[in-house]
């Protein structure tokens, strides 16, 4: 007979042993290797104090670094090997920093210019993707008030070739990058409590975090970037804040305007937008950030973007409504959906950028992905990946899912069921006409609008791009 106290003690150490080896992955550096660089990129140097392993994502390490332009003449070399520039660096991440290959965060001594973007004293090191390449340009072209750089680089950490990283503005409140003001620490004015914040929707328990029920289902986790150290009063408001917003954008009456005294409609519209583009789960999930300066009247602004990816499939439905491999959590979206002010936003930016400044994102994608061929194929050496991943596949892949996407989307532009469009019936048109429903799928097609609607059931259509009920 098995015994079931044996079977359970089993169990339990199994899950301690595969903790333990989750763990492990997670901190222990990886072992080194010797391919090299591939000498078609620059070069960043970087050695920690003692040669110190990079085991953990709070506690900085003292380091030093250079870069070598590698011949790039637009390209400003810094430091030396024989002289390099002071430095810390940590880990970043949640699942990736779990990977063989690590992103790192760094901080400079001092602001400094790097490879042609502004000076700053934070960056990160990140895994190169082309969804990467894709989605920060597309925040580009789209307008955002501002979408963080990266340049390519190779990377050599303690004398260990690491290979192929994006080295990438991070986002914080800077003149150069969220460009707002800076709310104080322990602030407890309350004038100027009211502004200077950068907020994101987290799907990670973390510090510097507040949660509030969002509906029924679920709650919503803010982490708060800027300030980091909180007074009772900051508490208090940012708490309320978000507590009133929700309750605004929760609301039954999908024609009230009150959501939109706090959230920029047309900052959320393009943030919309870049999600469906790129079909990126995570856009309403997690990394969902928004910011609010101090000045009078400021509302909350969407964005900056950051940890896109792209799930490259065929789109049937919205992003935020699709299934993926793992849970999401579409926070706010599916009730700002129903508006019909955020609804005539996204068909005003999408008017602004489509065909013509999204087409645009083809041409940089094989500008900025083709040369790293030899690197990524270091890369893939490095970290005994699968070397038919190359750079043209990748170029390919993500120009066909996008072309794919943005056409899609183009022949579903959300319409507000509340819409204040008036109810048309029998009026003739030109031939032939389309009908839809409220979610864009298509219903049919019909000599006239007349033979539309005496043909179609009880409910509310899209016909000639006008709401028209049927009763």
């Amino acid at each position: 007979m098995i015994n079931p106290v044996k079977i359970i003690g089993c169990f339990l150490v199994a899950l301690t042993l595969f903790s333990c080896t989750d763990e492990i992955d997670a901190v222990n550096p990886p072992a080194s290797s010797p391919i090299s660089i591939s000498g078609t990129l620059p070069v960043l140097y970087i050695d920690t104090e003692n040669n110190k392993p990079i085991v953990s994502k709070e506690v900085y390490l003292n380091a030093t670094y250079s870069l070598d332009p590698m011949g790039a003449e637009d390209i400003e070399a810094l430091g030396t090997k024989a002289a390099p520039l002071p430095m810390q660096i940590r880990g970043r991440g949640h699942s990736s920093w779990k990977g063989s290959k690590k992103p790192y965060k760094i901080k400079l001594e001092k602001k400094t210019s790097i490879m042609g973007m502004p000076k700053n004293k934070h960056w990160a090191l990140l895994k190169p993707t082309e969804n990467t390449v894709a989605g920060l340009q597309l925040g580009k072209l789209m307008g955002m008030e501002w979408t963080p750089s990266f340049r390519p680089v190779e990377v050599v950490l303690n004398g260990d070739y690491i290979g192929l990283y994006f080295l990438t503005e991070t986002i914080r409140i800077d003149e150069n990058r969220v460009n707002i003001y800076e709310q104080q620490d322990k602030e407890t004015t309350p004038d100027l409590i009211k502004g200077g914040w950068l907020v994101e929707v987290d799907n990670y328990h973390d510090k510097n975090q507040i949660t509030i029920p969002e509906n029924s289902r679920w709650n919503l986790t803010l982490r708060y970037h800027s300030p980091e150290d909180l007074s009772d009063a900051q508490l208090e408001w940012l708490t309320n804040e978000f507590k009133t917003i929700n309750a605004a954008i929760y609301s039954s009456d999908k024609t009230s305007t009150e959501w939109e005294e706090y959230i920029d409609v047309k900052s959320m519209a393009r943030f919309f937008i870049l999600q469906e583009v790129m079909d990126n789960p995570d856009g309403f999930h997690g990394s969902f950030y928004i910011h609010k300066d101090l000045d009078d009247n400021t509302k909350w602004i969407a964005g900056p973007i950051w940890d896109l990816v792209c799930y490259n499939r065929e789109k049937t439905d919205y992003t935020f409504r699709m299934k993926v491999h793992y849970g999401i959590t579409p926070h706010w979206i599916g009730e700002i959906i129903q508006y019909d002010s955020f609804c005539q936003s996204v068909r005003s930016v999408w008017a602004d950028v489509y065909p013509d400044k999204l087409s645009e994102i083809y041409t940089y994608i094989d500008a900025t992905v083709l040369p790293l061929a030899e690197a990524w194929k270091k890369d893939c050496e490095r970290w005994n990946e699968d070397p038919t991943q190359t750079a043209q596949l990748r170029a390919d892949r993500i120009k066909n899912a996008l072309r794919r996407n943005i056409e899609w989307f183009n022949n579903h532009l959300p319409i507000s069921e509340y819409a204040s469009i008036p109810s048309v019936q029998g009026v003739q048109t030109k031939t032939p006409i389309e009908v839809f429903n409220l979610q864009g799928f298509h219903v049919g097609k019909y000599e006239t609008e007349a033979d539309a609607i005496s043909n179609l059931k009880q409910g509310v259509y899209i016909i000639n791009h006008k709401k028209v009920i049927i009763r």
